[in-house]
């Protein structure tokens, strides 16, 4: 694989961070993947005319109390609904991000693991992680050192935190799918081990790949060969992806690979990585259809709406992306990450490009 130029980097990779605070921003409301199942979020959206979805979610209509029981939608949806949204809101799956671009302008593309940890502590609220990060957080502040950071009292260790800090490294790698599996690698193993890093490292790769992939299906074949082909994440994107090929319909497709993986936790890496593969192969490289369908898919929503927007922003660029899904976020950001709230979108995009332009970084 080869690079693209560099005036259609700075595009692509604008449209990777636009589509991933788009795609966060889209499924953020529904997030909870116990209560809203694939069924329930259809039935929202057809109470409230937004089936089928073409834009960020509506708020409950005046006086209509689908907020509470059946309907109750996050506690943040007055900030991430249809016609409420000024700026993104806050959410840990752009502070990785964030954490992630910082982490490399700090340490270059030779950081450490080590590194990482240390970064989380001087500059993340220990109150704003969440499962295995938050394990391997307490762990590292009682003195611990990777990779036994990982492992002692973390139950989470296979779930999708890893995976949703992989996009800076794909980013920053464009067409080189196996150095972004790399520095994604390096970063996950402080708090993840088995299924949770090799999905972390296939987002990376997929991300690199879709530089120059051309298809989501093309960039779905790259990413593959940077992780075992026996484990689990694998296996489930080729079954998904045979079903797809096959001409199964998206909803059956999905009915199957729950039967496979639904015993697993809904924030585990496995079963998310088959809702966000069925999304980008269905939505066969159009954006509003990718992060829709991936949204629609359930589980971890805002985590597999982000990364789904990321790799279709990366495949479509900036310029492509519809404004009604980049118009609200008025290029800017919240986060949790110490000096970097209020920061705006087109800057991380650029200091990301600067990253990716650097040809003698390591990894």
């Amino acid at each position: 694989m080869t690079a693209p130029r560099t005036a259609d980097l700075d595009d692509r990779i604008l449209g990777g961070w636009l589509g991933r605070i788009a795609g966060n921003m889209l499924g953020k409301p529904v997030e909870r993947g116990d209560h809203w199942t694939r069924e329930r979020i259809d039935r929202y959206l057809r109470r409230t005319d937004a089936l089928p979805l073409t834009d960020y979610i509506p708020p409950p209509a005046p006086g209509d109390p689908v907020e509470q029981g059946e309907f109750e939608l996050r506690p943040e949806w007055p900030q991430c609904t249809r016609g409420n949204i000024r700026g993104s809101a806050r959410d840990d799956d752009i502070d990785y991000s964030i954490l992630g671009l910082h982490l490399l302008e700090t340490h270059g593309f030779d950081f450490t693991t080590e590194q990482v940890g240390d970064l989380w502590l001087l500059r993340l609220p220990y109150l704003q992680t969440f499962t295995a990060e938050r394990a391997t957080y307490r762990n590292l502040a009682r003195g611990l050192k990777p990779p036994v950071a990982a492992t002692v009292d973390n139950p989470y260790q296979e779930w999708i935190g890893a995976l949703i800090r992989a996009d800076i490294h794909g980013w920053t790698s464009p067409g080189d799918p196996r150095r972004a599996a790399s520095l994604a690698r390096r970063d996950a193993v402080l708090s993840h081990t088995g299924n949770g890093v090799y999905g972390a490292m296939w987002a990376a790769a997929l991300i690199a790949a879709a530089f120059v992939a051309g298809s989501p299906r093309a960039a779905l074949e790259a990413s593959l060969g940077q992780i075992p082909p026996g484990c689990r994440v694998a296996r489930t994107i080729r079954r998904t992806a045979a079903l797809y090929e096959a001409g199964a319909r998206w909803e059956d497709t999905l009915d199957e690979l729950e039967r496979a993986t639904g015993h697993l936790h809904w924030i585990h890496t496995v079963p998310n990585a088959a809702v966000l593969t069925a999304g980008l192969l269905y939505g066969e490289g159009d954006f509003t259809a990718t992060i829709a369908l991936t949204v629609r898919g359930g589980l971890d929503t805002d985590s597999n709406g982000a990364t789904a927007g990321s790799v279709a922003g990366v495949l479509c660029g900036a310029a492509a992306l519809p404004a009604r899904w980049t118009s609200p976020l008025e290029d800017r950001v919240r986060s949790a990450v110490f000096g970097f709230d209020g920061v705006r979108i087109s800057d991380l995009a650029e200091r990301t490009c600067r990253l990716a332009t650097v040809q003698d970084g390591g990894g």
